[in-house]
């Protein structure tokens, strides 16, 4: 196995648009929401109302901004080098989007926590009282669900083994 050589302004290229996207929906977000009533989609079901999170996930480590932005840097890094790790091919193609996704939600997320000490989320599903999220939510939740499926079905235990290594892969 080759270590993949795709083109870096392609990654950069990805990673910026995706950061765009989700930067601007909160700067609409702050904009049009903040302080007024939630803008209903779809009566019942969907809904944009502003919330400042300071916490993660479901709002745990509320406060603790510090211990979340380490936190999600680490996770970062480690996205980071595993995606350069990865082996030449379309075969890892579909890997490669998935990290891209949840780096791009890491570092939507990490802008805010750094910027204003909270995450700003806004869509909220009103059937199930689900948590407010994000669009950089948004591509960390697909991100991992689909490198999920990959993980368990689509790669084999050979293919996985540049996942765990500590080098670069041989060269073949």
């Amino acid at each position: 196995m080759k270590i993949q050589k795709q083109p870096l302004f392609l990654f950069i290229f990805v990673i910026c648009s995706l950061l765009l996207a989700d930067q601007y929906t909160k700067w609409l977000a702050v904009s049009h929401l903040k302080g007024q009533e939630p803008f209903v989609i779809i009566s019942r079901v969907l809904e944009f109302s502003y919330l400042e999170n300071t916490g993660a996930a479901f709002s745990s480590f509320m406060g603790r901004q510090t211990f979340l932005i380490v936190l999600t840097t680490f996770v970062i890094i480690l996205v980071l080098w595993k995606y350069f790790m990865l082996p030449e091919g379309r075969r890892f193609l579909p890997m490669r989007l998935c990290m891209l996704l949840i780096i791009s939600g890491a570092v939507g997320n990490l802008i805010d926590r750094v910027r204003n000490h909270y995450v700003v989320d806004f869509i909220y599903f009103v059937p199930i009282n689900f948590p407010k999220f994000n669009v950089a939510d948004i591509y960390i939740t697909v991100g991992v669900a689909i490198l999920a499926v990959l993980l368990f079905f689509y790669y084999t235990d050979e293919e996985l083994d540049c996942l765990f290594r500590l080098g670069k892969p041989k060269s073949s």
